[in-house]
């Protein structure tokens, strides 16, 4: 009896590490299960995955706590009815951006990674992109601008501020690449997905910028691992892992990417038009296209994705902690919250909201504050409050997407808050594109889809990730809504709006706010 073979997909993310295995004979998810930092690794002390006590703008966590988090999912596997003995191959999405430092013996050298929502390197991006011969330049040589969230600026505050480690650090990884680098025993390999988001690497050329490495350190280059496509495995798991869980020793690992290139997988984003927001900690908006694509201004990440091709990408990182501080401040839950929004209609009576709670990713602003706009000194009711968070946060997203090289064709959401019917909607209406929220865990699935697109192009038969992903990509039709043509034309206005006062508030030329928002309240 030929047995089916299956495939599972790790996602080690800010918060949680989830685990995702398929069977692809049968077309089904056999296993989905999670761990949460805060909750089952406590003596990790994490707030939301993040170590707690930090200076003002800096955001690590323990890499030992995800190796733990994924021996716990692992026990959670050998537990569970799934036979692990047929897992034929497994892919890891890690956060990205984040930097793992190893010394020669397999250590931390460094015991902490900064993350992606790390601000504190705000002066060595000014520094490098000086040296680098500007703002023009340093896209020209890595084809995005210097961002604190990047990991090119994490490594050169080390080397500034922490020399000693440098020096004893003999492999800088990012998140999925460490993990890799546990489940194979040792392997030391990037690929060109995640790698993208260091800025020290060109997606465009495909080449590592000598400028921005010398600039950073002379010796840097040593310490970066090879880079493999992200089309093929890298190895087998190693025997440890073997012996502790069962795995079968021809288990292999593939090369693994960042979430953002398997949020694409696992949402079927693999065609061109398809767009796939994520709602989370932070806010992602990205799309397949067949030719890389570089944005002059840099507010547009240009990636390469995880199967050959390229992934423009938008990231905020303010979206969901508005709105969870909402909830917390008035005691409503998500129900309550479409209820309360409900209450004011759309454009919020030209109320507005630039929600940069902590420092922003786009527009460029790390010592950013939130902007409360048109409220008077009675309107700061949970109606008007809650109605300007979901506008806000939804219209600081599209205003840094219209940049993006894509004609939508749909929107497809995931992420905590894609199954609330209200933000559905809002979306639909101030992106003016039909919209749907994906089933299932995005990312996880994502590496589950890609480790079985890997396997089968290596030992089987070749297929494209259009097809293995197809059937595992499943929407909640009830939650699908096209925009609603009223509301689309407040929101054209709205739009106009927050663009005048963010470029305005950022000492940038831009239309009178006073303006648009008469015209808005006449309108409306």
């Amino acid at each position: 009896m030929v047995l089916d073979k299956l495939f599972a997909g790790l996602d080690v993310s800010t918060q949680s590490c989830k685990i995702v295995v398929i069977n692809l004979k049968s077309r089904n998810t056999v296993l989905v299960d999670s761990v949460n930092y805060d909750i089952d690794l406590p003596q990790y002390k994490t707030k939301n995955g993040v170590a707690q006590n930090r200076a003002e703008g800096v955001s690590e966590s323990d890499p030992r706590m995800w190796v733990d988090a994924v021996n716990m999912v692992f026990d959670k596997l050998k537990k569970s009815n799934v036979s692990i003995q047929q897992i034929e191959c497994i892919s890891v999405s890690g956060q990205q951006h984040g930097l793992v430092a190893l010394d020669q013996n397999g250590n931390l050298s460094r015991s902490m990674s900064k993350l992606w929502n790390d601000f504190s390197t705000l002066e060595e991006c000014q520094i490098l992109t000086d040296k680098t011969g500007g703002p023009d330049k340093m896209i020209e040589e890595v084809g995005n601008s210097q961002r604190t969230g990047y990991t090119a600026a994490k490594i050169f505050h080390m080397v500034r501020h922490e020399p000693e480690i440098y020096s004893k650090t003999t492999i800088l990884f990012l998140v999925h690449n460490y993990i890799n680098w546990y489940l194979t025993g040792g392997v030391c390999v990037m690929e060109p997905g995640d790698l993208s988001g260091m800025a020290l690497w060109n997606p465009k050329t495909q080449k590592w910028s000598e400028k921005v490495i010398h600039a950073i350190d002379a010796g840097l280059k040593a310490k970066l691992p090879d880079i493999q496509p992200s089309t093929r495995s890298i190895g087998r798991i190693s025997s440890q892992l073997v012996s502790q869980y069962g795995f079968s020793p021809d288990c292999r690992i593939d090369a693994g990417s960042g979430d953002n290139m398997y949020g694409a997988i696992g949402t079927g984003n693999v065609v061109p038009g398809i767009v796939t927001i994520s709602l989370g900690t932070s806010g992602t908006a990205y799309t397949f296209i067949n030719e890389p694509y570089v944005d002059p201004s840099g507010e547009i990440a240009s990636f390469c994705d995880s199967t050959g091709n390229f992934l423009p990408l938008l990231c905020v990182s303010n979206l969901a902690n508005g709105y969870n501080d909402i909830l917390k401040i008035h005691n409503i839950s998500h129900q309550d919250f479409g209820v309360l929004a409900g209450r004011t209609p759309p454009g919020n009576e030209g109320r507005l909201l630039l929600p940069w709670y902590m420092g922003e990713r786009t527009p460029d602003i790390p010592k950013a504050a939130p902007l409360y706009f048109g409220f008077g000194l009675d309107d700061f009711t949970p109606e008007n409050l809650g109605r300007a968070v979901l506008e806000g946060h939804i219209l600081n997203l599209f205003d840094g997407f219209q940049r993006m090289p894509v004609q939508v064709s749909e929107i497809r959401l995931t992420g905590g808050l894609s199954q609330s019917p209200v933000w559905c909607q809002a979306i639909a209406d101030i992106f003016n594109s039909e919209t749907v929220p994906v089933k299932g865990e995005g990312a996880a699935l994502g590496a589950a889809l890609h480790a079985a697109w890997v396997w089968t192009n290596e030992n089987d038969k070749k297929i494209s990730i259009g097809e293995v992903a197809e059937p595992f990509v499943s929407f909640n039709e009830s939650l699908r809504v096209k925009p609603i043509e009223k509301n689309v034309s407040i929101y054209n206005k709205q739009k106009e709006l927050f663009r005048s006062l963010s470029r305005r508030v950022r000492g940038m030329k831009g239309d009178d706010p006073f303006e648009i928002r008469s015209q808005m309240i006449l309108k409306q």
